[in-house]
């Protein structure tokens, strides 16, 4: 009887599930979107029972679908949206508020208050991270401080927090299991990455009982079984975890220094492996931990872009030069180059690595020529020069040039963004057949901790290029496009 694995992919937007085959094939899928809430300016947050209702809905549908019985599963691997904050009560499994999403602003004065109090590099180098109501630790705060009670019953010991993976192991085991693995406690900004613990000191800097925290573990392990009594009906390992953009990396096989992934979403996440070492970064990227497997821990540095994809998606809907996000790419290939049009899509702020919150997306260089095939070629470019700024913070960071980039994610199916990416970075750009790598680095991690794969080696000879782009654009272009974007993001800054 064939056997699979599992990996539920919890994201922003949506909740999914993949089951996957010995080969690393897709053998069966499963979506379902669920709400949004934005009370207030600044502020999204998400239900938690919606979060826990679609993922199990969608986990049953991919299981009926293959028409196979839940014995067939070997392990279940969760990758999940980070940074997420979910506080809720320890013995109903009752949330006391809705999840904090991690593009919720609410903290932003708390954090500006950090700053001012000199707590900058002291975070940096237990964290990794910089201070930005991006993470954790402030949400957890924030809930403690404006729930009614939550900070008494916490300090009784009554109220559990946790990342979206925590809060998914603790259904799955109704109730028997608190845990997350590395990769998602270092995104909390509570982890110190150099001794791979909650810091004492931050969690007295925030206020937070270290009573309600989970128990950290690696990322390929069995740590608990979902009860016979489950939506599964039987005993299943749950034994892989890792946050999205980590999973990413392990799916994209980057096991090794110096290998870069970069995924196209909504936004952009561009990690590289920095190896057993955290570097702490010099050029505002962020260090965190990739994943831990058995005794071995590889760190990596990362670059956040706010506004990816998301670009297309203004087009259509708020400037409406094109109808579906299909169009985007003939529509931009009507145009033989940019005519000398930037689009600075800092329509959230500007993140890595400038984190400027503050600066605004502009659109520079339009003359009587410019046309919507100009404007929409620019938006794609915006999208590659972004990424472009972030390896070269990552090859000062790390003193090591970069090799290829790998790449997945929506947006890595548009063959002129692809081919830009390339001729903009000097480098190959590499685009795996199989795209679903942050659901497949779930699946890869639960693999390896139930025997289904026998080492990273063998998952490694799984890994295969479905398109290489190679560098086709003259140097001396390349360099004059550069510094166009260079001029261009100065305008959009905030701080001159």
């Amino acid at each position: 009887m064939e056997k699979f694995i599992l990996a539920i992919d919890q994201g922003t937007s949506s909740s999914r599930a993949l089951i996957f085959d010995h080969e690393g094939r897709i053998r069966s899928l499963a979506q379902k979107e669920f709400r949004q809430h934005f009370p207030k300016e600044g502020w999204v947050e998400h239900d938690p029972k919606d979060i826990w209702s679609s993922e199990a809905s969608v986990v049953a549908e991919t299981i009926t679908s293959l028409g196979i019985n839940p014995s067939q599963i070997e392990g279940i691997g969760i990758t999940n949206q980070r940074e997420t904050t979910i506080v809720w009560d320890a013995k109903t499994g009752e949330p006391v508020y809705n999840a904090i999403v991690w593009q919720d602003r609410r903290t932003a004065p708390l954090c500006e208050q950090l700053k001012k109090d000199g707590l900058e590099s002291v975070i940096r180098e237990k964290t990794g991270l910089v201070i930005d109501p991006y993470f954790s630790a402030t949400k957890v705060k924030w809930i403690l401080d404006n729930v009614s009670g939550a900070r008494k019953r916490a300090m009784r010991g009554e109220l559990l927090f946790g990342t979206v993976d925590s809060f998914l192991v603790w259904n799955l085991t109704k109730g028997k299991r608190h845990i997350t693995d590395v990769s998602n406690a270092s995104r909390t900004m509570l982890f110190n990455i150099n001794t791979l613990k909650w810091d004492k000191d931050l969690l007295k800097l925030f206020g937070i009982p270290e009573s309600m925290l989970p128990k950290v573990c690696s990322s390929s392990e069995v740590y608990g079984y979902t009860p016979s009594s489950s939506l599964f009906g039987y005993k299943i390992p749950i034994s892989g975890i890792a946050g999205d953009q980590q999973s990413a990396l392990f799916g994209q096989m980057c096991t090794e220094a110096g290998e870069v992934k970069n995924t196209y979403g909504t936004g952009c996440f561009l990690l590289m492996n920095t190896g057993e070492t955290p570097i702490v970064s010099r050029n505002n990227l962020i260090s965190t931990v990739a994943w831990k497997i058995g005794k071995d821990v590889n760190y990596a540095l990362e670059g956040s872009i706010f506004v990816g994809g998301s670009v297309v998606q203004w087009l259509r809907d708020s400037l409406g030069i094109i109808r579906s996000s299909s169009e985007v790419e003939p529509l931009a290939q009507k145009a033989n180059d940019n005519g000398g049009v930037y689009f600075v899509p800092a329509l959230t702020g500007l993140g890595a690595p400038h984190w400027d919150p503050d600066a605004r997306g502009c659109i520079y260089g339009i003359t009587r020529g410019t046309t919507a095939a100009h404007i929409a070629r620019a938006a794609l470019e915006g999208i590659a020069f972004q990424t472009m700024d972030i390896v070269g913070a990552m090859e000062k960071d790390a003193g090591i040039s970069l090799k290829g980039l790998k790449v997945d994610g929506g947006a890595s199916n548009d063959n002129l963004l692809m081919q830009f990416q390339s001729d903009i970075l000097g480098t190959e750009v590499i685009r795996p057949v199989i795209t679903e790598t942050t659901a497949l680095g779930a699946c890869y991690l639960a693999g390896l901790a139930v025997g289904y794969w026998d080492s990273v080696s063998e998952i490694r000879s799984q890994w295969k290029a479905e398109k290489v782009f190679s560098p086709q654009m003259h140097s001396s272009q390349a360099e004059r496009l550069k510094a166009g974007w260079k001029d261009a993001v100065g305008r959009s800054l905030s701080r001159q």
